[in-house]
């Protein structure tokens, strides 16, 4: 599984997960793996915006509209996030603009 996240690449979490907020923050639990995982509250609000297909453009005009960030560094911190997600098997990315 080698895709390239990109600003129009879509991003949904998988099935073969459960998650909850705990005080703000999610938890998250690979069923495949059985691993856990932890979110601090923007990553939290990240994996909120995922429970249904975006592009990776959505999240971080989402995430620059709601915290004070630069946009160049949501984009380098949320494709960092998403990369390792996607590594854990918890995201899955479709690429955009293409048929």
């Amino acid at each position: 599984m080698n895709a390239t996240i990109s600003e129009r690449s879509v991003v949904v979490a998988t099935k073969d997960q459960v998650s909850c907020d705990l005080a703000g923050e999610a938890a998250i639990l690979n069923i495949k793996s059985g691993v856990y995982y932890g979110l601090d509250p923007v990553g939290a609000r990240i994996w909120n915006l995922m429970q249904e297909p975006r592009e990776v453009a959505e999240i971080q005009n989402a995430i620059t509209d709601e915290y004070e960030v630069e946009p160049e560094r949501c984009a380098r911190d949320l494709v960092g996030l998403l990369e390792k997600l996607l590594a854990e098997g918890l995201i899955e990315v479709k690429n955009g603009s293409g048929a």
